[in-house]
């Protein structure tokens, strides 16, 4: 199970990858038009529309990454398969549809398929295009049907499991989204406690993209607090209004830019500089937009328990700055623009109070993240399985074809794989028969070692060079 997580959190580092220049864009934006969000200047709308495009589009992105990183050989077949699943779920399960589908008025539609375009759905899009493309991808059909053999019966297969999906969906998704606002309303009266029980839920909510149900608990006006809404108008009560967005400050602003830099500082120091660019960019979006999921999905999937800790310490965060006499809140999130546009809001009180806060959280984060991550070793960026002395092997033979084919034929054939895959240097295979693996005969193609993990994985140390034996080796199990 933890290797699927980590193969998809891989995945997933492409589409992350657009995420930090959007929230930034946005968060420029936001700046020069704080209150109109672009209505009263053309730069701020174009900043933010720009912005907005991508993180908008965020699980159309996941959907298509998925799609590609999951499937086998990586082709842009599986990313088509992803998009389809993604295109028939949001149309079937779109308000109007079931709407007409039940025979009611739209307005009667549950609300939980107003937030049916979410992560977790383009998650789940992408695994199903993904799966159908490797289960499918080299089906035969009668000559009859023969153009539809192949890659090319991968979309309908991929339409046909969606639609079982959507059905499972139809029933599954209310009732999970429903009982989220129930369970928020049952801890309205928890005082500072409800706001870090809430605050851990919102934040480990967030790759099933659940958070919207509880946040429309607390923040909207579903159960009367409507937190968002009165400290902005001025309506709610001094010194409580506010105690559900206050805590979220300390760790958008801090927290999660000093976990970056905790990142950064546990890599591997031969992907330290690869690691930098996603960690910085992702850490200034999430301090001054307060756009979080760029660095967030960077690591939920390859450390779901560093996730977890990150969670904890939302919760916490949100407890503590309940407690005290502090308040701030935001129109988009809990980054530097809304903290600082807080000042003047009617319900602020003591908001220059998140700085000291902040820093001491950053601290904590930084070290509790740091620890965690040496402590158990997890995957974060730049911290991949693969040995960092690798990325200076250089493979004997320059032939990759002949290597391919040593390889092949020291793996046991093509009729004894089952999988491949590659990352920086290593050529990723998972088998039928261990017994059929001569090492000796692989190693005579100038591989520098072979690693066997498992009965059924062998990972040949290629170099960085990888690549073009990986693309021969495909080529040659056809």
């Amino acid at each position: 199970m933890m290797k699927y997580l980590q193969k998809l959190g891989k995945s997933l580092m492409l589409p992350v990858a657009c995420l930090p220049a959007a929230g930034i864009l946005m968060g420029i934006g936001y700046w020069i038009d704080p209150t109109g969000w672009g209505a009263n200047s053309a730069i701020a709308a174009f900043l933010i529309k720009a912005g907005g495009a991508i993180i908008d589009n965020m699980a159309i992105l996941f959907a298509i990454g998925v799609g590609v990183g999951m499937a086998d050989d990586h082709e842009g077949t599986s990313a088509l398969a992803a998009l389809v699943s993604w295109l028939m779920i949001q149309t079937i399960l779109s308000p109007a549809v079931v709407a007409m589908l039940k025979g009611i008025d739209v307005s009667e539609v549950n609300t939980a398929f107003e937030k049916i375009n979410n992560q977790f759905i383009g998650i789940v899009s992408g695994i199903i295009g993904s799966a159908c493309y490797n289960r499918f991808k080299n089906t035969k059909l009668p000559d009859a049907l023969a153009f539809f053999s192949g890659k090319r019966s991968v979309a309908i297969v991929t339409a046909l499991v969606s639609l079982v999906a959507c059905l499972v969906l139809f029933f599954i998704w209310p009732v999970v989204y429903s009982a989220l606002v129930v369970f928020g309303k049952g801890i309205l009266g928890l005082g500072a406690v409800g706001a870090g029980i809430y605050g851990f839920f919102n934040r480990l909510l967030i790759p099933l993209g659940l958070h919207h149900a509880l946040n429309s608990v607390f923040w909207f006006d579903i159960a009367g607090v409507n937190d968002l809404g009165n400290f902005l108008r001025g309506t709610g009560v001094l010194g409580q209004t506010g105690q559900y967005m206050t805590g979220f400050f300390p760790v958008m602003m801090f927290g999660l830019p000093a976990a970056a830099l905790a990142m950064y500082h546990t890599a591997k120091p031969g992907k330290k500089k690869n690691a930098y660019g996603l960690l910085l960019a992702a850490a200034v979006c999430s301090f001054f937009t307060g756009v979080t999921e760029p660095l967030e999905f960077a690591f939920m999937f390859l450390a779901p328990g560093l996730y977890l800790i990150h969670a904890i310490l939302t919760g916490i965060s949100l407890t503590v700055c309940a407690m005290l006499p502090v308040r701030a809140g935001f129109q988009f999130s809990a980054g530097f623009v809304d903290w600082f546009l807080s000042f003047k809001a009617p319900m602020a009180v003591n908001p220059l109070f998140i700085i000291p806060i902040g820093l001491i959280y950053g601290v904590i984060y930084y070290f509790v993240f740091r620890l965690a991550i040496l402590k158990f070793n997890f995957k974060t960026p730049g911290r991949e399985d693969d040995d960092l002395d690798e990325s200076t092997v250089t493979l004997a033979n320059n032939d990759y074809t002949q290597v391919a084919s040593i390889i092949l034929e020291g793996i046991g054939g093509k009729d004894n794989i089952t999988s491949i895959d590659n990352c920086i240097t290593r050529l990723r295979l998972e088998i039928k028969d261990y017994t059929l693996v001569d090492e000796k005969k692989i190693k005579s193609a100038g591989v520098a070692g072979v690693i066997r993990p498992g009965k059924t994985s062998v990972q040949v140390i290629v170099g960085t060079q990888v690549q073009f034996v990986a693309d021969e080796f495909k080529n040659l199990c056809r």
